[in-house]
Parts: C-alpha cells; sequence; structure tokens
C-alpha cells in the first residue's frame, strides 16, 4: 500500500522573535517549501493544516514563517513535531524517479531470477543512490542505483529487478 503522506522535515527550533520555525528537511531540494501553500504539522499524532507565509534558508535547514505561529513561546509549541505532505499534493515525479518511501521494502531480484532481499535503506552518495538490501538471514547487499544494475522497478508489485555486474557482489 502506498504511503499516504510524506515527511518533508523536522521542526528542531524556533528562529527570532516572531515565531518562525527551524526546520531540519528530509528531502533533497529543499526549495521544494518554496512552492507549497500549506503544510500538515504532526502534533500530538494528529495533523494540522498550517499556512505557510514565509521561506527562508539557514545553512541546511529551512526557515518557515506559519500563520498563526507569531512569538518563540508559540513555535515552541512545535518543537520536535514533523512536518508533513499529502501525496497527492506533490507534483508528478519525472520518469524513472521514484520516492524512497515506496521503494523501502521492495523484494528484489537479480535478472536471473534469484531474490537478494529487501531493500531496508537508501541513502545518496552524491554521484547516485545506494540500495541496501537485507536477506532473511541478515546480509546485507550495498547496489548502486545506476541503469547498468537497476533494470526494472515495479511499485505496485513492490518489486524491484537488478543485473548483478561482475564484481558487485
Amino acid at each position: 500500500m502506498k504511503q499516504e503522506y510524506f515527511e518533508l522535515g523536522q521542526i528542531v527550533n524556533h528562529f527570532g522573535i516572531k515565531g518562525m520555525l527551524k526546520v531540519n528537511p528530509f528531502t533533497d531540494d529543499i526549495s521544494k517549501f518554496e512552492t507549497l501553500n500549506f503544510i500538515l504539522v504532526e502534533k500530538n499524532k494528529k495533523l494540522e493544516k498550517m499556512q505557510i507565509e514565509e521561506v527562508k534558508y539557514s545553512k541546511n535547514q529551512v526557515l518557515l514563517k506559519l500563520k498563526g505561529i507569531n512569538t518563540i513561546e508559540e513555535a515552541e509549541n512545535y518543537r520536535e513535531c514533523y512536518i508533513k505532505i499529502a501525496r497527492k499534493d506533490l507534483k508528478e515525479l519525472p520518469e524513472n524517479t521514484y520516492f524512497i518511501a515506496d521503494l523501502i521494502g521492495s523484494t528484489v531480484y537479480t535478472d536471473e531470477g534469484m531474490l537478494l532481499g529487501k531493500v531496508v535503506d537508501i541513502y545518496n552518495t552524491g554521484a547516485n543512490d545506494i540500495y541496501v538490501i537485507k536477506d532473511e538471514i541478515g546480509k546485507q547487499t550495498l547496489l548502486p542505483a545506476i541503469k547498468e544494475v537497476i533494470k526494472q522497478i515495479d511499485t505496485e508489485q513492490e518489486k524491484i529487478i537488478v543485473h548483478i555486474i561482475k564484481g558487485l557482489i
């Protein structure tokens, strides 16, 4: 089942005296916040829709001014809260790009039909993503997300077909 909401970041502190929030972003494109009018803030296990009034940046963090949060004290009430967005509110991804959440848990097979395991993590090295595959006995395999290795991704079936290049594992 596809994830309905995605985490965009976590509120880690306030910024300034006018209720601005400092956010650690979980997205590789932090300018994405500028395209949004609203976000969902998860507070006490409930999602609260909040309007974005202003977006700024400080180092690798996003500074958000949300409507209704105007003081340091009000901003403090949102520390450690997660910022989410509904899948339906996201732009379509370019072809052959995927949400990490849609790949985690996918079963990975070689193009020869051998089961490698499931995707348990994905991280970025700068040049490309690395898929962390773990089999049923806990052995990890690291695969680069390059077209020579990743041959087919089916997010509906949660299945990935890979080609193992000589020397890769």
